[in-house]
């Protein structure tokens, strides 16, 4: 038996995570187990989405996390890393000077990906090894600030798309009927090919609604439990979703567009269900990491 650990960094709009997985290397089929996970919710999208970069307070606050991560990779003695960067480092101006200043500062590559990309990370999280040849799927993942939708059939994914619909976005009232219109579009159009469609659904505040329905893990969260879990949260206050609810405070306000949104998506697709298997990009990445190391790439 063989032990490997690896690293995944999700640098995303509303928070940044670091992933430690162990690989279990035992016979033909290695297991993949989540040995821990930090979040830091440095919320860059505040900034670029209203300024068009990442200011001073926040661009530090990056970059000390990045050292923080280096130093927590060498005590978990991790054997391989990559670390991705999506919409709102995507859309600074600064972006790519603060990859080359984290690369000296923390020496830390990161890769700021596209939402192609995205998608094909999150491809390889091996969604297609839950699902049913029988029936169409939507895999969704909503973001800080793109939501990515794949549509899956006979285990193949036809269909990629990345819209510049994020919560944070939406928070701050950044997205426009054009945008909303192209997503809809898009929607009604795989409705019309693909019907009986089914959502799976990734990203923190799907995970978070899940928890909030009182399902159990595994279990799909129908249409309309979504919608009375979102009738229900959307009268407390910001404060009441702290403290009735439990939820953090970078979570107790975009979890109400998060909500808007995915209601807005199951509308429009026509789904009557949604499952949520808890993996996102940084598991994608763990993926692809030990596919690159098996293939023996640097």
């Amino acid at each position: 038996m063989k032990i490997l650990k690896f690293a995944a960094i999700d640098i995303g709009t509303n928070a940044i995570r670091l992933l430690f997985t162990n690989i279990i290397q035992n016979g033909d089929s290695p297991t993949f187990k989540k040995s821990s996970i930090i979040r830091v919710p440095i919320r860059l999208g505040a900034d670029v989405f209203t300024t068009g970069e990442i200011g001073d307070i926040r661009k530090q606050k990056l970059i000390d996390a990045m050292i923080a991560f280096k130093h927590l990779m060498k005590v978990h003695d991790v054997i391989r890393y990559r670390a991705c960067a999506t919409s709102a480092m995507r859309e600074a101006k600064n972006g790519k000077q603060l990859v080359e200043l984290i690369k000296s500062k923390a020496d830390i590559q990161i890769e700021i990906i596209d939402g192609k990309t995205e998608a094909e990370i999150i491809y390889h999280n091996r969604i297609v090894d839950m699902l049913d040849n029988d029936y169409p799927y939507l895999y969704v993942d909503i973001g800080g600030g793109s939501t990515e939708i794949t549509l899956f059939f006979n285990k193949q994914a036809l269909i990629s798309h990345s819209f510049n619909i994020g919560t944070i976005r939406l928070l701050n009232q950044q997205v426009d009927d054009k945008t909303f219109n192209k997503l809809k579009v898009k929607l009604k159009e795989i409705k019309k090919l693909y019907p009986g469609l089914k959502i799976i659904g990734s990203g923190g505040n799907i995970n978070k609604l899940l928890k909030l329905s009182r399902k159990k893990e595994g279990k799909p969260l129908p249409a309309e439990t979504l919608k009375k879990i979102y009738n229900e949260i959307k009268d407390y206050t910001y404060e009441e979703r702290i403290k009735i609810l439990g939820l953090n405070p970078d979570r107790a306000d975009v979890i109400i567009p998060a909500s808007e949104l995915l209601f807005k998506i199951v509308k429009w697709s026509g789904a009557k269900e949604i499952i949520v298997p808890k993996v996102g990009i940084a598991d994608g990445i763990i993926r692809e990491l030990y596919d690159e190391y098996l293939n023996g790439k640097n």
